[in-house]
């Protein structure tokens, strides 16, 4: 292939490229953009984890999917994907074909069964007291053999965040709290540490993000 052939077929992908609709990113997704662009990398690394993790997964709920914009990355993965948040405010941006479900799991169960539930950035805002209901309410809508991932900011990590997510964050965890909690509900429990954009099964306490792979649920 000589030059001006390769730079046609440049030309021809950038053209199609720019033919494409811009969008209008959701106020949480430009507050990380302008504030903390590397967050937004670390956060959306979160979700492609949970889409290699679910993939190719007939039925899957997102707890706590806000407003729908990082759920993409998982939705690409799976046959079906439903999003879920506690209030009606969280889904102003989202406009998508997949269902989205207003429903609060610290209050009630959902009368519905998924093959795989995840919940990233999620637990850590819940209130200690209203944990074990909240956990118990998420797995009644889990089926038998499915998998259940939870990932959140470790307590470790703590002493590094800002100010506004320490009045947000009232009940993160270490890996051995989060893992001897879900061994409670399940029988295989898998745990993995996260730094940045890297997944890894390094040093606990130098972990800033966990995640626990939940499997083979125990009948409670």
């Amino acid at each position: 292939m000589n030059i001006m052939n390769k730079d046609k077929k440049i030309d021809v992908q950038f053209k199609t490229h720019i033919k494409e609709k811009n969008i209008i990113l959701p106020k949480q997704v430009s507050y990380e953009w302008n504030h903390d662009p590397k967050h937004l990398c670390f956060s959306l690394s979160r979700y492609k984890f949970v889409s290699k993790m679910f993939e190719n997964m007939s039925s899957v709920l997102e707890v706590g999917a806000g407003d729908g914009f990082k759920s993409d990355i998982v939705s690409q993965s799976v046959k079906n994907l439903t999003l879920l948040d506690y209030t009606e405010i969280n889904r102003d941006y989202y406009k998508g074909t997949k269902e989205y479900i207003v429903h609060n799991f610290v209050k009630k169960k959902l009368n519905r069964k998924f093959d795989g539930i995840y919940a990233l950035d999620v637990l850590e805002h819940i209130k200690k007291k209203d944990e074990k209901k909240f956990i118990k309410n998420i797995l009644y809508s889990l089926k038998k053999n499915g998998i259940l991932v939870f990932g959140c900011p470790s307590i470790e990590s703590q002493k590094y965040a800002s100010k506004l997510s320490k009045k947000g964050h009232v009940n993160c965890k270490n890996k051995i709290d989060l893992k001897r909690i879900m061994l409670t509900y399940f029988n295989c429990v898998l745990m993995f540490s996260m730094n940045d954009e890297v997944v890894h099964t390094g040093y606990d306490k130098m972990s800033h993000y966990i995640f626990a792979i939940c499997t083979n649920k125990k009948i409670l």
